[in-house]
């Protein structure tokens, strides 16, 4: 059976190819929702470079690859469920996803719940990383380059 006839990991019950697949394959995911979605599906895949690549920019210098690739394949992926999201206005806009991800590895079972946040630039949704700070000042201009100050920006998002 070919690996993009089977269900998506991330839930969907539709093929990998007819969901996450076609954003792996290249196509930018419409709504941070469905990019929140593709990431998860990657990291069951093991598509590092997937996850880097919808990182914001800005943030993908400083990304632990080896530990992304580690935790990806040490883990059993268990589900993802998605409680909500929230598109916000403005330019650029932003929005936020809550989900649960759950997962198995060498430690035993986890279940993770995080609310996560996305910048849309240039027509394409990036993840902003919390782990990864951004080297900007409140008045320098945001680094995902949107034509906002960064405390007007991203920041708020990053920093609750």
């Amino acid at each position: 059976m070919n690996p993009l006839d089977s269900n998506c990991p991330c839930g969907s019950g539709n093929p990998l190819s007819q969901c996450c697949g076609r954003y792996h394959a290249g196509t930018h995911a419409p709504s941070a929702e469905l990019l929140m979605r593709s990431r998860y599906s990657a990291y069951v895949l093991g598509l590092v470079d997937y996850l880097i690549a919808t990182t914001l920019p800005a943030q993908q210098q400083a990304l632990d690859r080896e530990a992304m690739a580690a935790w990806s394949a040490q883990s059993t992926w268990l589900g993802l469920e998605v409680e909500g999201g929230e598109v916000f206005g403005g330019k650029p806009e932003h929005a936020q996803v809550t989900f649960i991800a759950r997962w198995h590895d060498t430690q035993g079972e986890h279940r993770h719940r995080e609310c996560s946040a996305f910048v849309q630039v240039a027509e394409r949704w990036y993840f902003l990383d919390p782990t990864v700070p951004l080297k900007a000042g409140r008045n320098d201009p945001c680094p995902c380059q949107g034509g906002q100050k960064f405390k007007k920006c991203c920041a708020p998002y990053l920093h609750g």
